[in-house]
């Protein structure tokens, strides 16, 4: 059975469906080894998946623990270029160092997260096929679509497609140091010329669990595009303590600001002060950002928790 290789970010929200995949495709039969930085050690082998460490001298634990924190404080632009700045680092260690672990590994294939922009550019260099994995927005680009990192409404006027358009200039320009990192990789290695970010995703199949109803209305989706929506099982994560006393069977309202933006306490207090008056309980994941013990008193008394387990608890949250 081919043995399969995982590229992605070393955070939840990329490990996680990640993970899922891997555990489908071990009960088929197949060996699936995950390929990161050092900070997803510790989640790959509580998933029981294989893993094999690259980048180590450039981005140790600290280091990741300092971006982290820092990135977490950050927001719109400012955000965006913070993550540009370290991705263009991380996309060169891994352009240098991953071809040669994954070859020694006699990995067969490749599954590629989409904002691990480098992984197709590696698959083709090692002449392996590859699939793409969306596990956040989808950012297929397509003039009729507002770019992921705005907040846009969807117009089907000629005035939205010239403004999204005009959108996706700017955002190629800001993440241009990433894709530079690649360009210079494909033009030494004779591989074909990038020219458009399409070139990064896979032609044989992009799946996203994005489900199909979140998606604006689409005009030009190539047929290997699948909305599978999300992909999760509960035999693919580690348990997770929760005070499940605490609930009081009102419906639930679970809020959370994923791996990067968590360290803005302003923002869940204003979740939670959005949240009072409703016949609701508020349910707030902080991540790894902030404690719970160093958040100060919410409005409403809302659960607070470093993470949730919304998949093996789904039975007492319902």
């Amino acid at each position: 059975m081919p043995h399969f290789g995982i590229l992605c970010p070393a955070t939840k929200g990329h490990l996680n469906p990640m993970t899922t995949l891997r555990w489908a495709l071990q009960q088929r039969g197949h060996q699936v080894t995950l390929f990161g930085i050092p900070d997803a050690r510790s989640a790959a082998h509580s998933a029981g998946l294989e893993f094999r460490a690259i980048g180590e001298s450039n981005f140790s634990s600290s280091r990741m623990a300092r971006i982290f924190e820092e990135q977490g404080k950050l927001n719109g632009l400012e955000a965006i270029r913070y993550v540009v700045t370290w991705m263009k680092d991380l996309t060169a260690t891994i352009l240098r160092e991953a071809p040669a672990a994954i070859q020694e590994a006699g990995v067969e294939a490749l599954l590629v997260d989409q904002v691990s922009p480098e992984g197709g550019s590696i698959a083709d260099f090692l002449n392996i096929p590859y699939v793409s994995i969306t596990n956040a927005l989808m950012s297929y680009r397509e003039n009729y679509i507002p770019p992921g990192n705005t907040s846009w409404n969807y117009s089907p006027a000629a005035w939205a497609k010239c403004r999204n358009f005009l959108g996706y200039i700017a955002l190629e320009k800001i993440v241009y140091p990433v894709i530079k990192e690649i360009v210079e990789y494909r033009r030494d290695r004779q591989l074909p010329a990038y020219r458009s970010n399409k070139d990064l995703y896979s032609k044989l199949a992009l799946i996203s669990q994005q489900a199909s109803a979140f998606e604006f209305p689409r005009h030009n989706l190539p047929q290997h595009i699948y909305f599978t929506g999300p992909l999760c099982s509960p035999q693919s994560r580690p348990s997770v303590d929760f005070p499940f006393e605490q609930l009081n069977g009102k419906p639930l309202i679970y809020a959370s600001l994923g791996t990067f933006q968590n360290r803005l306490p302003s923002v869940f207090q204003d979740i939670a002060q959005a949240c009072v008056g409703l016949d609701v309980q508020l349910v707030i994941s902080l991540g790894s950002g902030i404690s719970a013990e160093s958040m100060p008193d919410l409005p409403g008394c809302p659960i607070v928790a470093p993470y949730v387990p919304q998949l093996s608890g789904a039975e007492n949250f319902s």
